[in-house]
């Protein structure tokens, strides 16, 4: 059985590692871009949910991922909605400075999956696909804008790989 597009959201978690506390004046321009960036989210065509701490407007106290770590965990109907939002809105701006206010990461920071309509993913969930996409790459599991699979590849399960290299004479 495969998953329709229509059955399926596209969860997305991005995690940032802090170069100043963001109560320093260092980070005062992402701090006050907070706002208009989760509005335009909100607003954006496509938009299902995002994760905010209880009582606050955004996420950024919640640190699951370690005390210099803010994520952003948000829920998209398409892909193609998820990059629009990510690149043709309010949010390219932080993309372009985002240098300024967070350390350059060594190992994946993002990551892309496929949930239910209808389902929220954790924190734990998320920070599991992105373990997963650090360790084994990309897959149906968890994958990137550069290496996408649909909801429908997904549902099937990973891709075969093909094995170029030739067999022993006598085997295969």
């Amino acid at each position: 059985m495969t998953a329709s597009v229509d059955a399926a959201h596209l969860a997305q978690l991005n995690v940032a590692t802090l170069r100043f506390p963001l109560s320093d004046p260092r980070m005062a321009p992402f701090v006050e871009m907070l706002d208009t960036v989760n509005a335009a989210a909100d607003g954006a065509p496509g938009f299902v949910w995002r994760l905010v701490e209880e009582g606050a407007a955004d996420a950024t106290a919640l640190r699951p991922a370690g005390e210099d770590v803010i994520v952003n965990l948000t829920v998209w109907e398409t892909q193609d909605a998820l990059w629009g939002f990510t690149y043709r809105s309010e949010h390219l701006d932080v993309l372009r400075r985002r240098r300024s206010w967070f350390e350059r990461h060594v190992e994946a920071h993002l990551v892309l999956w496929w949930v239910p309509a209808g389902h929220l993913p954790t924190t734990g969930e998320a920070l599991d696909r992105l373990a997963d996409l650090r360790t084994n790459g990309p897959s149906a599991r968890a994958f990137t804008f550069a290496s996408s699979y649909s909801a429908d590849e997904a549902a099937l399960g990973p891709r075969p790989t093909t094995d170029t290299r030739t067999a022993p004479a006598g085997q295969g």
